[in-house]
C-alpha cells in the first residue's frame, strides 16, 4: 500500500467523484480508476459504491479514510521533523486539549517561543480526552492537555498551577440564578447535561463524581456532551443545566446564560501529557523545557 495512492484514494473521498479528484490530482480518470481497483484488490474490499455522478465509500471504505488520513499526517509530521534538523530550530509542534481557561499559561509560553524562534509552528487540535489521547498515542499529538480525572499510566505529565471550577451553566431566568452556589439537592430532578469525560471511569478516583455522593446515576441526564460550545447553545433552548468548568461560556452582561459554582466546591486540575520514552523533534523538546521551567 503506497502512500501516493493512500492521497489519491483521500482526494476521491474528498471530492466525492472520479472527476473531481482526477481533475485536483492532475491525473487521468482512467489513470485514478486503475489505481482504485487496484487499492481494492490489494485490500480484498469494496471501498466505493459508485453512481451516475458521485462515489459514495462503503463502511470499509470509512475505515480506510480514517487509517489513510492518521498515515498521511503522519508521513507529514515525519518529514517536517527531519526537515527542522539543522542549526536552526524550526518545525511543527502539535497539541492536543479539551476546552480550559488555563490555556492561557501554554499561550503564553507559545509566545515567548514564536519570539525567539519564529520558524516554529504551532498545531493545535481541540477534544476532549479521548480525542486526544487517540492521537497522541498514534504520535499524532506531541502534547495532550487533559483535564484531571486522567489516567497517567502511559505518560509522563506537568500539573498546570491552576484548577478549573466545576458550576452549572444555566439561563438568567431559571430559579437557580438567584443562588450564589448550587447544591446537591438543587440538581435532583432537574434536566441535566453532562461532561462525557468527567464521568468516564480511570484507575484513579472520580472527584466529579464522587460529588454527587453515590445519586450520580439517579441523577436526571438528559445528555452528554465532550465540548462545552454546543451544550451552551441547548441551554440556551431551555433543554437543562449544563454541567461544566467555568471561563468557558460566555456569561456577560448581553448573554442570556449565567454560571453558578457548585457547593461544596468542586475543582479539577490540569496535565499536560506526553508519551513515556517519547523522541521529540527539536521543537518539540524546546517546548518541553519551556513548560519544565515554568511549571517544575
Amino acid at each position: 500500500m503506497e502512500i501516493r495512492v493512500l492521497k489519491y484514494f483521500l482526494a476521491v473521498a474528498r471530492e466525492g467523484s472520479i472527476t473531481g479528484a482526477a481533475n485536483s490530482l492532475h491525473l487521468t480518470q482512467p489513470t485514478l480508476t486503475r489505481q482504485l481497483q487496484d487499492l481494492e484488490k490489494e485490500l480484498k474490499q469494496k471501498l466505493f459504491i459508485r453512481g451516475k455522478h458521485n462515489i459514495i465509500l462503503t463502511p470499509e471504505g470509512m475505515i480506510l479514510r480514517k487509517r489513510a488520513q492518521e498515515i498521511v499526517d503522519m508521513v507529514k509530521k515525519t518529514e517536517a521533523e527531519f526537515q527542522s534538523i539543522g542549526d536552526t530550530i524550526s518545525g511543527d509542534i502539535y497539541i492536543g486539549s479539551g476546552e480550559t481557561d488555563s490555556m492561557k499559561y501554554i499561550a503564553e509560553i507559545i509566545k515567548e517561543i514564536q519570539t525567539d524562534y519564529p520558524n516554529i509552528k504551532f498545531h493545535i487540535q481541540s477534544g476532549n480526552a479521548e480525542d486526544v489521547t487517540e492521537k497522541l498515542d498514534k504520535g499524532l499529538l506531541d502534547f495532550g492537555i487533559l483535564i484531571q480525572p486522567v489516567d497517567l499510566l502511559k505518560y509522563d505529565h506537568l500539573t498546570l498551577p491552576e484548577k478549573d471550577i466545576w458550576g452549572v451553566v444555566m439561563r438568567k431566568d431559571s430559579p437557580l440564578a438567584k443562588k450564589k452556589c448550587i447544591k446537591l439537592e438543587d440538581l435532583k430532578g432537574l434536566p441535566l447535561l453532562n461532561s462525557r469525560q468527567a464521568t468516564r471511569k480511570t484507575s484513579s478516583k472520580n472527584e466529579f463524581i464522587e460529588w454527587f455522593r453515590g445519586e450520580y446515576e439517579n441523577m436526571n441526564t438528559v445528555a452528554t456532551f465532550n465540548l462545552v460550545y454546543n451544550a451552551a447553545v441547548m441551554v440556551k433552548k431551555g433543554v437543562g443545566y449544563a454541567i461544566t468548568l467555568d471561563k468557558l461560556v460566555d456569561i456577560s452582561s448581553e448573554s442570556e446564560l449565567c454560571f453558578r459554582p457548585l457547593s461544596p466546591k468542586l475543582e479539577s486540575g490540569l496535565d499536560v501529557v506526553w508519551k513515556k520514552y517519547q523522541l521529540f523533534s527539536p521543537a518539540a523538546k524546546l517546548f518541553l523545557e519551556k513548560m519544565q521551567e515554568r511549571f517544575l
